[in-house]
């Protein structure tokens, strides 16, 4: 596995990969990272690393630029496949070690790059000439992919509607570790760390970055009777809380910083809904966890969303503040049978099945780059 971003960045990319690693090789496999290099004492034992340098446009991301001897280190590891995680420079460097070795390359999609690229590209462009370039750009990688996989089908639909052609397209949803998160884990320790204790709690758990617009569900907590706790870093960060002191809202947001993965659910449990305003994501893991943790949810009416979530049946969506602001109102009261059915949703995306589907995705990858090499 090929990635633009592994540990010590924290995203839904490295969530992602890390959860179909460990499926992979509950059934058997053998996965090894290849990931930008960051610091030293950052670095993990057993992943391959490219040296890189960081990017200074979004702080905890590296960019792997430098020379290297990518080519040495695919022929020692002789993989299957290269899975592809990322559009950027290591795509590019898996998609030639690809071709050069005549190993097949798997891409999962995980990222509309060019909603992030206005606030992060070094580079400063037009909005619509940014989106153009881009959109030439993933069209010459998609199409070289021997499979592409996207988390919901709603994306494979905008990248084809984008004009991408490729030669597979299969969806295959990260599944959600429904073992580690779950509903009745005790969470009063939270409520008591946080000053909680008996108050109406929503939860919102991600980077706080301007593509995920916190700043929505931060303007309807204005009409929300309850407290907003964001468990998250990011870039954005410092503009979120002036958001929340010109608002007056100090008594009512509470920032609880990163949280390690072995607390989440506990933080999950400590909230009675969660909610998303973004339209940025692909899949959006921490929702279906909050899903598998028995909250009722409250999203973002786009993309990955709109698919997971029936309105009214198994969570509720908005289009603005003040939508969200009913939605969150209504999750706080679901009725029991949207509950059970938010519950179900979640424990349907297993890691199992998960696994299963991206096998099967390699698989039509060897078949894919045979058939190319016989021609």
């Amino acid at each position: 596995m090929m990635t633009d971003s592994w540990y010590p960045t924290r995203d839904g990319v490295v969530t992602s990969i890390t959860i179909i690693r460990e499926s992979l090789e509950a059934l058997g496999h053998e996965v090894v990272i290849i990931a930008p290099e960051p610091e030293p004492e950052a670095r993990q034992e057993g992943v391959y690393y490219f040296p890189a340098v960081r990017f200074k446009s979004y702080p905890g991301y590296y960019l792997p630029i430098l020379p290297s001897d990518k080519m040495e280190i695919l022929r020692e590891i002789d993989p299957d496949i290269i899975h592809i995680h990322g559009v950027a420079t290591m795509a590019l460097r898996g998609l030639i070690c690809g071709h050069e070795l005549g190993i097949p390359t798997v891409m999962t999609f995980h990222t509309m790059v060019d909603d992030a690229a206005k606030y992060y590209s070094p580079v400063k462009l037009p909005p619509e000439t940014m989106e153009r370039l881009i959109w030439i750009y993933l069209r010459q990688i998609l199409k070289r992919m021997d499979v592409v996989v996207t988390p919901t089908a709603c994306i494979g639909s905008e990248i084809e509607a984008r004009g991408a052609v490729c030669r597979n397209l299969m969806t295959v949803p990260t599944g959600t570790d429904t073992g580690h998160f779950h509903p009745g884990i005790p969470a009063d320790a939270v409520r008591e760390r946080h000053g909680l204790a008996g108050k109406r709690v929503a939860i919102h758990v991600g980077r706080i970055s301007y593509e995920k617009e916190l700043d929505m569900v931060i303007r309807a907590m204005q009409r929300v009777d309850a407290v907003l706790l964001v468990a998250g870093r990011g870039p954005a960060k410092d503009d979120i809380e002036k958001l929340v002191d010109e608002l007056g809202l100090r008594d009512k947001v509470v920032f609880a910083g990163f949280v390690p993965d072995e607390e989440l659910p506990m933080y999950y449990n400590a909230a009675d809904i969660a909610v998303s305003a973004s339209k940025f994501e692909t899949q959006g893991l921490s929702i279906l966890e909050a899903m598998a943790s028995g909250r009722p949810v409250a999203c973002r009416n786009g993309r990955a969303f709109a698919e997971i979530i029936h309105d009214g049946e198994n969570g509720y969506l908005f289009d603005d503040v003040d939508g969200c602001a009913e939605a969150m109102e209504k999750a706080f009261s679901a009725r029991a049978e949207l509950r059970e059915a938010s519950l179900a949703t979640a424990l349907a995306n297993s890691r199992d099945r998960s696994a299963e589907l991206y096998v099967q995705a390699y698989e039509l990858a060897r078949e894919t780059k045979a058939a190319r090499s016989s021609r």
